[in-house]
């Protein structure tokens, strides 16, 4: 599978790797994700959005790479030459489930109550990746909402830490608060 030329520059050097037993052609440069992507290949992520820089803090996306000695972010691991990529091996569904139990054992029980109900990411992410329960102890704070501004309410209770909000704070909106 390749890019399609429309999206080429004429002068990419291009990058021959292998995921999950395809051929992929890429630009040098690409990331993983990028390049499964490119490729119809599914790598589940949290933290990633398409208009924000890459920030790999939610490590959803991790994936085996041939040679090397511990699983990769896929979205900040850029493609080398002749690279082999497996995205769904039993190991990397584990570890993504256990990721995510760890985040929803400090997020709110209250899916059903939530204005978010059926339309979030996070509980978009748990039925994708076959997440029914946490085997993790619920630990849960109670923090206050901030209403301190007319225009945005904070629940810090819902947070996954993913840091979308202080990259689109610091570099869109420049208020850096």
């Amino acid at each position: 599978m390749a890019i399609p030329a429309s999206k080429i520059s004429p002068a990419a050097e291009m990058v021959n790797l292998t995921i999950d037993g395809y051929s992929v052609e890429v630009p040098k440069g690409s990331t993983i994700l990028q390049a499964a992507r490119w490729a119809g290949i599914d790598i589940p992520t949290l933290c990633e959005h398409p208009d924000q820089a890459v920030k790999g803090v939610c490590r959803v996306c991790v994936v085996e790479v041939e040679g090397a000695r511990t699983l990769q972010a896929a979205c900040t691991q850029p493609v080398t030459q002749g690279m082999v990529i497996r995205t769904n091996t039993p190991t990397i569904r584990e570890v993504r489930q256990t990721l995510l139990e760890l985040i929803l054992s400090r997020h709110p029980q209250d899916c059903l109550k939530c204005e978010r109900n059926l339309r979030c990411e996070l509980q978009a992410l748990a039925q994708h990746l076959g997440v029914r329960e946490v085997a993790f102890p619920h630990m849960e704070k109670e923090y206050p909402e901030d209403r301190s501004t007319p225009s945005i309410v904070r629940d810090f209770n819902k947070c996954v830490l993913c840091r979308r909000c202080v990259y689109t704070c610091h570099e869109v909106q420049a208020a850096e608060v």
